[in-house]
């Protein structure tokens, strides 16, 4: 049997538990709405395969499904008994917050049938679950004060602590300024004030890949210094991202025609990077361009 990491997602409409269960996804989670809690126990059968890269399951229930509250705790309870890691997040704002998101989203309230609005759908839904808040969540986030980004990073913070930290999808791209400046670069040098092997008639045909190109390029003039200061850089810096919540992030190193010292700078920040960051490509977007 599959033993998991489960998170449950619910609590109060319009509180933001679709952008929790965002950041559930994100993380490395795979992420399943508003499916019926007694089908829980049956989908947890089927089989993952070993090699599964999700680091477990998150499930956004909640009143839209009517016999939640009458078998909710049955069907948790069962799940911790058979070993699955277990846990309860409960999300919900004040009502005044909840008020002005249905009215600014122009959603409809799940419980507002008939003839009631809005707020006292919202009342009718804090006092349902009540119970659930009170006796089975193991953790309560409050977002009347939060915009997006802040519930998101709490709920990274919230599947970080759950395993072995969230990995962060590192990409070094190196490139040529004469092709344009990669769009989804998070951070860009230039390298452009190194020597350029390009005006070296027997390194001209070839690439910053070759050993005489590199060896030309690392040991010219300020080559050691800049990499010295600028991994140091990179060190402090990754580990900030990754505190924000951040999930991918891309280095461009550009040169001019991207294929001599962008390649060989490209290549020793991703050799510096790969031992403390082992999700990390390493790509040459221009190398053949001029040829």
């Amino acid at each position: 049997m599959n033993i998991f990491n489960i998170f449950i997602i619910t609590g109060q409409s319009g509180s933001g538990k679709s952008t929790a269960l965002a950041a559930f996804e994100d993380a490395g989670y795979y992420c399943v709405d508003n499916l019926p809690v007694t089908l829980l126990t049956k989908f947890l059968e089927i089989p993952i395969e070993k090699d599964s890269h999700y680091r477990g399951i998150a499930f956004g229930m909640d009143l839209r499904e009517r016999t939640f509250l009458k078998s909710y705790r049955t069907v948790f309870d069962g799940l911790r008994q058979a070993g699955h890691k277990l846990k309860v997040i409960f999300i919900e704002a004040d009502v005044a917050t909840l008020t002005r998101r249905f009215s600014q989203t122009r959603r409809t309230h799940p419980l507002a049938v008939g003839d009631k609005g809005v707020v006292d759908a919202i009342k009718q839904e804090r006092d349902e679950l009540l119970a659930l808040r009170n006796e089975d969540a193991t953790r309560i986030i409050d977002t009347s004060t939060f915009n997006v980004h802040k519930l998101k990073k709490e709920i990274s913070n919230l599947a970080a602590d759950s395993c072995d930290g969230i990995a962060l999808k590192i990409a070094v791209v190196s490139f040529g300024f004469k092709y344009g400046v990669p769009e989804d670069a998070d951070l860009v040098v230039d390298v452009r004030f190194l020597e350029n092997p390009y005006f070296v008639p027997e390194l001209k045909p070839h690439s910053g890949l070759s050993p005489a190109v590199r060896n030309f390029v690392l040991n010219g003039e300020g080559t050691h210094t800049f990499l010295s200061k600028y991994t140091d850089l990179l060190d402090f810096l990754i580990p900030m991202y990754q505190k924000e919540g951040k999930h991918y992030l891309t280095l461009g190193v550009g040169c001019t025609g991207g294929r001599h010292r962008s390649v060989a700078i490209a290549t020793e920040i991703h050799n510096h990077l790969r031992a403390r960051f082992p999700d990390i490509r390493l790509l040459h977007r221009d190398i053949g361009q001029d040829e």
